[in-house]
Order: C-alpha cells, then structure tokens, then sequence
C-alpha cells in the first residue's frame, strides 16, 4: 500500500512561518504525499515552490478552523485561494448553524462553496468532536446533498480529531456519494492503515513522514 499517496501534509499553526511552509512542500515532494495542505495566506507560497516539477496538490483551508464566519466571507477566501493556485479546498461548516436546526442555511452556505470551486475538490469538514451522533449522521448528509466530494471529520483544533467510530457512521451516511477524511490525532502508520481500511480515502495529519518511517509522532494534527 502507497499510504503516502493517501497524505494530506498539514501545516496549519498559526506560527507557521514561510520557512516551515517551504519545509512542509519539500516534504511532501521527497516523499511523494498527495497534496500540502496550508492556510490561504500561503498557498501561492506553496504553489510557486511546488509548480511545475511535481505532482503534489495545493490544499487550502476555508472558514479554518472555526467555520463561524459570514459565507461571504468563505467565498472570498475560497476564490482567492483558487487564483493563487489552490486546487483543494477544506471548509469548515456553521457549526452553530447546525446546532440550531438550520440546516438549510448549513446546505446553502456548502452548495455556494462547491459552486465556487467548480470542478476542483471540496471538502466539508464537519467538526464531529461537538458534534452528537444524530448531528454527525444530518451534517454528512446535507454536505453531500449539496455536492461535497469529500466529508471530512475535523479541524485537529477542537477537543478531539477523528475515531473510527465516527468514520464508520460517516460512511454510511454518505452511502457512496462521497469520499471520507480522517483528520486529527493521527500518528503511526497502524492508525493510518486502519482509518484506510475502514473506508477513508485521505488522510489530514502533520504527522506524515513519522506514519511513512513507522514512528510516532506526538502532534495532535
């Protein structure tokens, strides 16, 4: 198994400097990861330094790590990102929305966002750790209603990241109409094979090179 090719390199620390984001590209090409996944302030940073000697992708996050912001707003963000060379975007849903019963608005807000990235990849990430059970199965069903390649399940900066569990209730809820990511809490190649074998078809972890080389890394994302 090329688990490399399921990696999403993360860097996504508000300390991040442009040194640490050039370190995470040249990483991710040593190592053949699929896609740098980065906040927007940097993906032409990424862009320019990966494009055009590789075949690593350029994620950017969207209403990161929050999702609480106006749609406005993440539409902006997620244009920009995509001028500057993004092709990936992972946004963060309106928790609050959901927690309130409005899930027209939370349907709305993912389908203007896929409508904005057209044919390049959208990801929902759905924050399960604030999330019961009834509302993981509801925000995996409205995101992919609304066109969601993938439905991802957490930012790595709530109170907890992904659990087989969840994966589980994610993939029958997206009932084949959707890619899965695990993100959070991922550190040794037994975890990332397991959340691969369990349906997930990407993997968002800082923890990349420590899951190819067989260590464990102690980085929450």
């Amino acid at each position: 198994m090329n688990i490399n090719r399921y990696i999403d390199h993360t860097l996504l620390k508000p300390t991040a400097s442009e040194l640490d984001i050039k370190k995470l590209c040249d990483e991710a090409i040593e190592h053949d990861f699929y896609a740098v996944c980065v906040n927007s302030s940097y993906v032409k940073l990424a862009k320019d330094f990966l494009f055009p000697n590789t075949s690593v992708s350029v994620c950017s996050v969207i209403g990161f790590p929050l999702g609480a912001m106006s749609t406005e707003a993440k539409i902006a963000e997620l244009e920009q990102a995509k001028l500057d060379g993004a092709e990936e975007f992972d946004m963060v849903i309106n928790i609050g929305w959901l927690k309130s019963r409005k899930e027209d608005l939370v349907f709305k807000e993912i389908k203007k966002l896929k409508f904005a990235a057209g044919n390049m990849i959208l990801k929902v990430i759905i924050e399960t750790c604030y999330l019961t059970d009834e509302e993981k199965i509801k925000a995996t069903e409205i995101a992919v209603e609304a066109g969601a390649d993938f439905v991802k399940t957490s930012t790595g900066f709530g109170t907890g990241g992904a659990t087989f569990k969840d994966i589980a209730i994610m993939r029958k809820a997206v009932k084949g109409n959707a890619k899965l990511k695990a993100s959070g809490g991922i550190r040794n190649y037994e975890t990332a094979k397991k959340y691969i074998d369990a349906g997930v078809s990407r993997l968002g972890t800082s923890n990349g090179i420590a899951i190819i080389n067989g260590t464990i890394s102690q980085n929450n994302y």
